[in-house]
C-alpha cells in the first residue's frame, strides 16, 4: 500500500519549516487568508519556501479567494499548490487546475455530501471539522465516516481536523486516507510548533503507515 502522506499547515517561520524538512514531511501549509492566526505574508513564505528542499510540497491556503488573487501569490511566493477553503465552484478549480496543483476543502458540517467531492475531479480534496469562524486549526475533529464515504469519491482525500499523535493512527485505519493534515494538534501557540510533538506525529503516522503495510487488511 502507498503510504499516507503527511501534510503540516500553519509554518509562520524558517525553524518550524526547517524540523518539518528534517522529518521528511510530504507538504507543508502557509496560511494567506488574514483573517486567521496564522496568516503569513507573502514575502515571508517566499523567503521560507526558497529555502525547503524541493521534494516538499509548499501548499498556498486561501478563503474565497478571487482566480487572480491566487494566481499572484503563487507566483510571488514560488507556490505549486493552492489550497481552497469556501465557496470556490468547480469550474474556478478546473481553471486554476491547469497550472497549479489544487487542494478543494469542504467542512464536514450537516450540509456536506460525500459525492460533491466528485464534481471537483481535478483537484485533491481536503476534509476538515465545521467552525461557524475559523477555517482549519480548530483542533476540532471531522466526521470519520463522511471521510471514509467520500474516499470513494476523491482522486486524493487529505483527512484534517483535531488530528493528533494520540489519534492519528485511528484515523488513518478508519478513513483509509492518501494524506493528513495537521497543525493546531502539533502547536505550543497558533503558528508556533512544537517541535517534539511534531517530531511524535510523524512517528505515529510512519508507525500507522507500516501496520498498514505488514497486517494488511
Amino acid at each position: 500500500m502507498t503510504p499516507v502522506q503527511i501534510k503540516i499547515c500553519g509554518i509562520t517561520n524558517n525553524k518550524d519549516a526547517t524540523a518539518c524538512a528534517e522529518l521528511g514531511v510530504d507538504m507543508v501549509g502557509f496560511n494567506f487568508y488574514t483573517g486567521s492566526s496564522r496568516y503569513v505574508e507573502p514575502n515571508v513564505a517566499r523567503r521560507i519556501i526558497e529555502a525547503l528542499p524541493p521534494e516538499i510540497c509548499a501548499v498556498a491556503v486561501f478563503v474565497d479567494g478571487r482566480s487572480e488573487e491566487i494566481r499572484n501569490t503563487a507566483n510571488s511566493t514560488g507556490v505549486r499548490c493552492v489550497q481552497l477553503h469556501g465557496h470556490t465552484s468547480p469550474d474556478i478549480c478546473a481553471e486554476l487546475a491547469r497550472e497549479l496543483r489544487v487542494i478543494r476543502a469542504f467542512s464536514t458540517d450537516a450540509q456536506f455530501q460525500p459525492e460533491e467531492a466528485s464534481l471537483f475531479g481535478d483537484s485533491d480534496v481536503l476534509l476538515d471539522a465545521p467552525h461557524p469562524d475559523l477555517r482549519g486549526g480548530t483542533g476540532l475533529t471531522c466526521d470519520w465516516l463522511a471521510a471514509r464515504i467520500t474516499r470513494s469519491f476523491a482522486r486524493f482525500l487529505i483527512l484534517s481536523g483535531g488530528l493528533t499523535e494520540q489519534n492519528v493512527s485511528e484515523a488513518i485505519a478508519t478513513v483509509a486516507p492518501n494524506a493528513v493534515d495537521v497543525c493546531s494538534g502539533v502547536e505550543s501557540a497558533p503558528g508556533i510548533k512544537d517541535h517534539k510533538t511534531l517530531e511524535n506525529f510523524v512517528l505515529a503516522v510512519r508507525t500507522a503507515n507500516f501496520s498498514m503495510n505488514a497486517f494488511p487488511a
